[in-house]
């Protein structure tokens, strides 16, 4: 490629105006194949940076006393006062009502099945001799339809219903890591 065309490009570039022009053809831009010599003689300007990046992730107010909550063995919500609704997974602010929720409530480590699924296959896509079976949890004590997704266990997939009565399965107090499989399961009770 010439000067000429050169100039040509640089002003339209500076313009903020690509022209497609048919004096500019692929071939004209062709790159040249770097070699390992010309970054070690220094031909090629470049930087070699080992950018040493910590971060920290917060769930926020509202999942984070949520997460240290089950670290204890216990459940917690937000109300609402304004609606009396008591929202499950906690939030700060009550969709509803349009405003902030007001108070933290405890609620129990029971509730009932509002829907369910038998699953046969399993993550990775590969078939289970035992099934899961994944089941969306009301919690007593918060509002009709606010519920935890969590898996069941010690319960035959044929006796599973929607409305049957649950209560969470915990695991040890000194295997608690402030996350949602605290709760190892939910199985029946009568």
């Amino acid at each position: 490629m010439g000067r000429a065309h050169a100039k040509e490009l640089s002003r339209s570039y500076a313009k903020g105006v690509i022209k497609v022009s048919s004096k500019f053809k692929a071939e004209d831009f062709k790159g040249i194949a770097l070699s390992e010599e010309d970054f070690k003689e220094k031909k090629v300007i470049f930087s070699d940076i080992r950018a040493k990046a910590y971060y920290a992730w917060t769930a926020g107010v509202a999942i984070s006393r949520f997460l240290s909550e089950l670290k204890e063995g216990k459940i917690i919500a937000r109300k609402c006062n304004k609606c009396g609704r008591v929202l499950i997974p906690p939030r700060m602010f009550c969709e509803l009502c349009y405003r902030p929720t007001d108070e933290w409530v405890y609620v129990k480590d029971t509730g009932r099945v509002n829907t369910f699924s038998i699953a046969w296959i399993g993550v990775n896509a590969s078939r289970l001799k035992e099934p899961l079976i994944p089941a969306v949890i009301e919690i007593d004590g918060a509002s009709p339809g606010m519920g935890i997704y969590h898996m069941l266990g010690e319960v035959d997939p044929a006796e599973v219903r929607i409305g049957m009565n649950v209560q969470a399965v915990w695991k040890p107090k000194e295997e608690r890591k402030g996350c949602i499989t605290d709760i190892k399961y939910f199985k029946p009770i009568k």
